[in-house]
């Protein structure tokens, strides 16, 4: 693998070059976040301290930006999934950064992305059912001022759920 092509940018100030066994260390880390700093040793046939070192390097150049639980949604009462459209009215700076601080706000929304196309933004919503869905949707999007239009799509079922990036 060429390190060239994995330079990954934190600021306009700041880059890192990854290299195999840094790509190595976020596959393993992807796979598992509480391997320990002996247990990537071990299976990259590198010592701790070097392991650490890559590790604490990729936190600060925020290549590795947490690490987390991955948490089955139908297990803790929230089953119902909702992909919503959403295309705002006005598309000033001043606009959208009000939409983004509200939408953000709320707990329910789990993923917020700035798409092209028809629609300005998409988010992903996890709810219990489609009653809480409705409470959502009628008291806090509905009361957000500058949506233009909506559409909802409902998820009937996941077929593939992913956080690892392709290297």
């Amino acid at each position: 693998m060429n390190p060239g092509n994995n330079t990954i940018k934190k600021d306009i100030a700041t880059e890192i070059a990854l290299d195999e066994k840094d790509i190595a260390i976020l596959q393993l880390l992807e796979e598992d976040a509480k391997m320990t700093i002996r247990d990537l040793a071990a299976r990259l046939n590198l010592s701790a301290t070097p392991v650490y070192e890559r590790i604490r390097k990729m936190e600060q150049a925020g290549v590795i930006r947490q690490y987390a639980a991955i948490v089955d949604p139908s297990k803790i009462d929230k089953g119902l999934t909702v992909l919503c459209y959403i295309s705002l009215k006005e598309h000033g700076k001043k606009a959208g950064s009000k939409f983004i601080k509200e939408i953000t706000s709320f707990p329910e929304v789990l993923e917020c992305l700035n798409i092209s196309g028809q629609f300005d933004f998409m988010l992903k919503v996890q709810v219990k059912d489609m009653i809480a869905y409705h409470d959502f949707n009628v008291n806090k999007l509905g009361e957000l001022d500058n949506i233009g239009h909506m559409e909802s799509v409902f998820v009937m079922s996941v077929i593939k759920a992913t956080h690892r990036v392709v290297y």
